[in-house]
């Protein structure tokens, strides 16, 4: 029995300042495509997490040429997500000497990539 191995490039986010649920709007778009085609919806998504993604995108794709010796013509994106990272609470002054409490979410975002054979 010969296994083969399949190589995989990644590239991960820490505590980005902005919420995981805006992330995940973005990620669904570009789960399974090529990168070339990930890349080029990425650019022309008018969201917040978009310009994030991209750079993180790019940043896995020199990953996998440098790092793994990989061809970026077969490389598509395998796994995408973004999980909840801590939230920095925040207090803001409301009527009558009472606080509202600020919730600044942040995400961990991390994307893998492989080769398609």
């Amino acid at each position: 029995m010969e296994e083969t191995v399949v190589r995989e490039a990644s590239a991960s986010l820490k505590y980005a300042r902005i919420s995981a649920r805006k992330v995940k709007i973005v990620a669904d778009l570009i789960r399974g495509k090529d990168v070339d085609e990930a890349l080029a919806i990425v650019k022309f998504t008018p969201k917040a997490s978009s310009e994030i993604i991209e750079k993180l995108l790019k940043s896995a794709i020199a990953n996998a040429e440098n790092n793994h010796e990989m061809k970026t013509e077969s490389l598509y994106v395998a796994e995408i997500y973004a999980n909840q990272g801590p939230t920095l609470k925040r207090i803001r002054p409301a009527a009558k000497g009472s606080a509202v409490r600020i919730r600044k979410r942040t995400s961990h975002i991390t994307i893998v990539l492989k080769e398609r054979n």
